[in-house]
């Protein structure tokens, strides 16, 4: 892996990681605005604490060391929270504001994941 590639990965995974701990911990909190924009998308309340949970395990699993299937599963879960928040607000009509913050944090999770290191990779077996 080059330099430039571990640099990359790290910048991202860090962002990624500061961006996914500081969602969750407002999820957690049940913050009203938060709150008040996922209720009226149709989603319950309660959908907060749980994905705020997995953020943190997911943020855990993406900077501990080995495990790369652990890993595996975080950035796909990542990938499916963040694409499925954008979603959310684009057919809930909400501007770009609000749409380009899990926007980032999907980008964030797609390049965390490609420019990952071989250690954190699920080793591949060649038929």
């Amino acid at each position: 892996m080059s330099k430039r590639d571990k640099i990359i990965y790290w910048i991202a995974t860090i962002w990624l990681s500061l961006g996914m701990v500081s969602t969750g911990i407002v999820q957690l909190m049940h913050v009203p605005k938060d709150t008040e924009m996922v209720t009226a998308m149709g989603y319950p309340a309660y959908l907060l604490t749980l994905i705020g949970i997995w953020k943190l395990l997911g943020v855990v699993a993406v900077l501990a060391p080995r495990f790369p299937l652990v890993k595996e599963w975080a950035y796909a879960g990542f990938f499916f929270c963040m694409s499925g928040a954008v979603y959310s607000h684009i057919v809930s009509g909400h501007g770009f504001s609000d749409i380009w913050p899990p926007m980032l944090l999907l980008a964030l999770t797609v390049i965390s994941w490609y420019f990952r290191p071989a250690s954190r990779k699920l080793a591949t077996v060649n038929a």
